[in-house]
């Protein structure tokens, strides 16, 4: 075997080496973690949106509220 078939089999090698370690091999490899960290952060910012929605529309009515008591009592 030359030189360069060495080499290039050694580079297939780690190459073989570094996709299993993104993809996985039979366990969760990198791109498998990475999907379940930004479903979780999706998750997150998906409830925090809810919250920021309940909390203007409880402002709004309170704010309704304000405003007709200002003019029933005027």
């Amino acid at each position: 075997m030359t030189n360069f078939e060495e080499r290039v089999l050694r580079d297939l090698g780690e190459l073989k080496a570094h996709m299993r370690w993104i993809v996985g091999n039979g366990n969760e490899g990198k791109m498998q973690e990475l999907e379940t960290r930004i479903q979780q952060h999706e998750a997150t910012l998906q409830r925090v949106a809810g919250i920021g929605v309940a909390a203007g529309v409880l402002l709004t009515i309170l704010h309704i509220t304000l405003d007709s008591l200002k003019v029933i009592h005027q």
